[in-house]
């Protein structure tokens, strides 16, 4: 039985990555960049080029199994935000999407980034134990984050769903560590 799981994990884990060999390849693409804008003689570009090869296998398989795969399930990828290749307008020989339900001709996870993320946080104190965070995110979209103290530990809710708790003594270490 724990064989049968693990060769099923292992088949899942090659289709998902070998969906992503067909990409921008943003990170090789990086490292070219750098690659041209360090020296202005192509002499010179051609011997750094040799001096990081091994590096840029390194970005091509970071490519192929990370970023080309995270570009082809959320159609966008998220170091230079270029769509993926397989998602360019042009002229074709067979035409199918027509023929398809509109949920198989996109990609079906959202870009991470389009993920939101908080613009704007205004703390207030509410009284001796409880704090209010007033959270404006990137998408116009608003929340309350509230943190209340009861005995030595502290409770967070979400817009009023509780969503973590913590000791007094571990937000001080967090709050140590993070100052030094």
């Amino acid at each position: 039985m724990n064989n049968k799981i693990i060769k099923i994990g292992a088949v899942a884990g090659v289709v998902l990555a070998l969906s992503g060999c067909v990409g921008s390849n943003a990170v090789t693409g990086k490292l070219m960049e750098f690659n041209v804008k360090a020296v202005d003689n192509r002499y010179a570009r051609g011997g750094l080029n040799m001096l990081l090869a091994p590096v840029y296998g390194i970005t091509v398989a970071a490519d192929y199994i990370v970023f080309n795969s995270l570009e082809f399930w959320t159609g966008k990828n998220p170091i230079n935000g270029n769509p993926h290749i397989f998602d360019t307008k042009t002229d074709t020989y067979i035409e199918v999407n027509h023929q398809l339900d509109p949920s198989l001709r996109e990609a079906p996870v959202p870009p991470i980034t389009q993920m939101r993320s908080i613009e704007k946080g205004q703390m207030q104190q509410i009284d001796e134990n409880t704090l209010q965070m007033d959270i404006t995110y990137n998408t116009g979209e608003t929340a309350t984050l509230v943190g209340v103290k009861q005995g030595d530990d502290v409770t967070f809710f979400l817009d009023g769903d509780a969503i973590a708790q913590t000791s007094i003594q571990e937000l001080e270490a967090y709050a140590n560590t993070s100052a030094s």
